[in-house]
């Protein structure tokens, strides 16, 4: 069990995570958005991390988590830094058009995504080539915050399934909780008082091995997601101690928008109804 503390074995930890960043080239982007964005994001919130060790040291691999706040990259981004990994998110492309965050990302090697656009198959070139030289990719299988109303992981998009089957990586799920509770969804205000506490248990890697093909059909593709999804669930459930709901929420089943600000639409519709 990993658990964020002073102890020994953790100082051991952190030493060595240091050696193997060193040894992948920590770029200037990467070393301006650590020192900047943890302090801070450790000061807001306790953090527990729980199994760290089932993330590989070194390899390709595919880690997928469930998606709470915008907290989130920081909060999941600490626990693979702490373990001497250089994550490779996909982010939104609109952040990489921003001149100073977006040359920050470009230095670290993240990839741009566009969202709901032809040019997404970019994404997807950049994320299986990042994979076949042993890098590191992480995902928010949902594709954008939970809509579900009590935060569970909503349906999963196909991304992280389409990856992990064209390339063989094995994929890690990780559930979190807590994150919420300092930075509610949507919301750019974080709650300074009283201090948040956030866990992040690691699961065993994904069985898709009897799904691995040269052109994986709809439905295999659709099996890959379910099961990456289920079990980004089951640690989920395990965290907050109770069941998730029998189906998972889908925002397209609910007319709400697959991307953006969902509160932003209720609200214009209470304004236009006036």
């Amino acid at each position: 069990m990993g658990v964020a503390s002073v102890s020994v074995e953790d100082r051991t930890a952190a030493v060595r995570a240091r050696r193997l960043r060193s040894r992948q080239g920590v770029g200037w982007g990467f070393a301006l958005a650590t020192s900047l964005l943890l302090p801070p994001t450790r000061a807001l919130s306790r953090r527990t991390w729980i199994d760290s060790e089932k993330i590989p040291e070194s390899g390709a691999c595919i880690v997928v988590f469930n998606h709470l706040s915008y907290l989130d990259p920081m909060m999941t981004g600490d626990l693979l830094w702490g373990r001497g990994r250089l994550p490779r998110y996909l982010a939104k492309s609109t952040l990489f058009t921003t001149p100073f965050v977006g040359r920050v990302l470009r230095s670290a090697k993240q990839i741009p995504v566009a969202r709901l656009t032809p040019h997404a198959l970019d994404a997807y070139s950049a994320a299986v080539e990042a994979l076949r030289t042993g890098e590191l990719l992480a995902i928010y299988p949902e594709g954008t915050l939970t809509r579900d109303p009590d935060l569970w992981p909503m349906r999963g998009k196909s991304g992280a399934a389409r990856i992990a089957l064209a390339t063989g990586a094995p994929v890690i799920p990780v559930g979190h909780w807590g994150a919420q509770d300092t930075l509610r969804p949507y919301s750019k205000l974080p709650r300074l008082w009283p201090r948040g506490a956030v866990t992040l248990k690691v699961g065993d890697p994904v069985d898709l091995d009897d799904l691995v093909g040269d052109d994986p059909t709809a439905e295999v593709v659709h099996e890959a997601t379910d099961r990456i999804m289920a079990a980004i669930v089951a640690i989920v459930e395990d965290l907050r101690g109770e069941p998730a709901p029998p189906v998972r929420f889908d925002p397209r089943t609910a007319h709400l928008p697959q991307i953006g600000n969902p509160n932003r639409r209720r609200r214009r519709k209470k304004d236009d109804s006036r």
